[in-house]
């Protein structure tokens, strides 16, 4: 069972787990173990409360898929019980990370003072490109 917050957790049926052989370097041994893991997660299936699930599916993530499948791939460790780990807290944290909520930005105008500032520096800058020409007598 993954823990999201106090109330909301997702049993172990609902997260899909397979090991799988991991890429890169690894000499003799990469080609014979499979330490990697491919997790899959089914947003529209799965237990989790409604607001969860919508905020999941507008989420602009390249590890969601249009039909509403999260896919995590663990390989950063050598052993298949590090990655699993791996790939379960990732998905914890980007469930936990739609929980948050955007504070709303407030737009704001410079002021008079760092508009004078802008346009000091950008003179100066100027004069002392200016002065780099050829001299002529």
């Amino acid at each position: 069972m993954l823990v999201i917050s106090g109330n909301v957790s997702i049993p172990d049926d609902e997260i899909e787990i397979s090991a799988i052989r991991a890429q890169g370097s690894g000499g003799q041994n990469v080609n014979k173990v499979s330490s990697a893991i491919h997790l899959r997660f089914d947003i529209q299936a799965s237990s989790l409360p409604g607001f969860y699930k919508s905020r999941l599916m507008k989420l602009s993530d390249s590890r969601i898929t249009k039909d509403g499948v999260i896919v995590i791939k663990a390989q950063k460790f050598r052993t298949q019980e590090k990655n699993r780990f791996d790939a379960l807290e990732r998905l914890r944290e980007l469930i936990c990370s739609v929980n948050r909520v955007q504070k709303k930005r407030v737009a704001t105008k410079p002021t008079r003072a760092s508009k004078e500032r802008r346009l000091q520096g950008k003179a100066k800058r100027s004069n002392i490109k200016s002065m780099r020409g050829r001299v002529y007598d």
